[in-house]
């Protein structure tokens, strides 16, 4: 070989190979995560209703098994408790209680306040919904009107001026999930909550939904079936299919997600085009004992709406379901859930977001 012919060949099998080495997109981690001060409680809750008002963070309600797991015989127990970080503050304080002990229900974001829609308890779910406010060390909560029927584990997004809720349980013992889905304008709220014709799929609870470009999206989620094996009672069928939603269009289905993600931090984040699920239950260790568990999946799920696709990006350092996901001083924000079946986390996690842009 010439010996300018042998350095090209050098050369180009070096760049190769450093381009090999290169780590792809779907590799790259790109969520800057970190702990915000722990929720006052040893034992943490699943269900919270968590959103922000007053430039505070407010975390309300959720369950847990402050005695015993279930498995030992442990009771559920529901709270009304609120827990409020200032901006300025290193520790939460408990301040206030929720008009009724619960959780499971919606939260969202509004430049109203945080909105805190149906949920439940061990006895029946809520139709009730209500606006938090907080100024000047005082909590305050305004009835606003109420869902149309009783939601529990249901998923909703605010797009636009539009609250969307979609899918949950409408009782503690429900025998199958339910295929709702609600509006609620913001300018017109003494019209209330309008029912609108449900996606073209399977009713649903524990889903995750989303907000983007103008579009509400329905991500995975459960349906409850007939147990064969045991009669009258149900169990879960595991979903991956995906449905978008504009008040144009109607509803159309997506591309399926790469895997089940039931019960992941809702509302998905849209951040430069893509909308991000972080880890949520495959399913895959559903038939394990509660104590064989090793916790649920922690990669993150992101579609990209623009071409219909889903990639991997990175994972995130929680393993934690039954949550909700809320957006505080740039940062979201997961604060606890169930980190394994009957086991909650007081840990709160915030992240500054670093996805490249989506490439035109």
């Amino acid at each position: 070989m010439p010996p300018l012919t042998a350095t090209f060949f050098l050369i180009t099998l070096a760049l190769t190979a450093s381009l090999r080495a290169q780590p792809t997109a779907a590799m790259i981690n790109p969520l800057q995560w970190e702990e915000l001060p722990a929720l006052p409680d040893r034992e943490g809750f699943a269900g919270s209703y968590a959103g922000v008002s007053g430039g505070a963070l407010l975390v309300a309600g959720g369950a847990n098994f402050p005695a015993k797991r279930p498995w030992e015989g442990g009771t559920k127990i529901w709270y009304d408790r609120v827990f409020v970080l200032e901006a300025t503050s290193t520790a939460w304080r408990e301040t206030g209680r929720l008009p009724q002990a619960g959780g499971y229900g919606v939260s969202i974001n509004t430049p109203e306040g945080f909105v805190l829609i149906g949920g439940g308890n061990a006895s029946h779910n809520f139709n009730e919904v209500w606006l938090a406010g907080w100024a000047v060390n005082s909590l305050t909560f305004t009835a606003w009107p109420r869902l149309p029927k009783p939601l529990a584990m249901a998923a909703g997004a605010l797009v636009g001026r539009v609250i969307y809720v979609a899918g949950g349980l409408d009782r503690p013992d429900a025998p199958k999930a339910q295929n709702a889905f609600f509006a609620l304008d913001l300018d017109r709220l003494s019209n209330g909550w309008r029912e609108l014709p449900g996606w073209p799929g399977p009713d649903r609870f524990l889903a995750t939904a989303g907000a983007h470009d103008g579009a509400f999206f329905l991500f995975s989620g459960a349906r409850l079936v007939a147990d064969a094996a045991a009669p009258g009672k149900t169990s879960r069928e595991w979903l991956r299919d995906a449905y978008r939603y504009t008040s144009a269009t109607g509803w159309k289905r997506i591309a399926d997600l790469p895997r089940v993600a039931v019960a992941a931090p809702s509302p998905a984040p849209a951040v430069n085009g893509r909308l991000l699920i972080f880890g949520g239950d495959d399913g895959a260790q559903a038939a394990l004992a509660p104590t064989a568990h090793q916790g649920f999946p922690r990669d993150t799920l992101a579609y990209r709406a623009s071409d219909d696709t889903w990639s991997h990006v990175g994972e995130v350092p929680f393993s934690l379901v039954t949550t909700t996901l809320t957006t505080w001083r740039g940062q979201i924000v997961v604060p606890g859930g169930e980190a394994r079946p009957g086991v909650r986390s007081p840990r709160v996690w915030a992240a500054e977001l670093n996805l490249p842009p989506v490439k035109k």
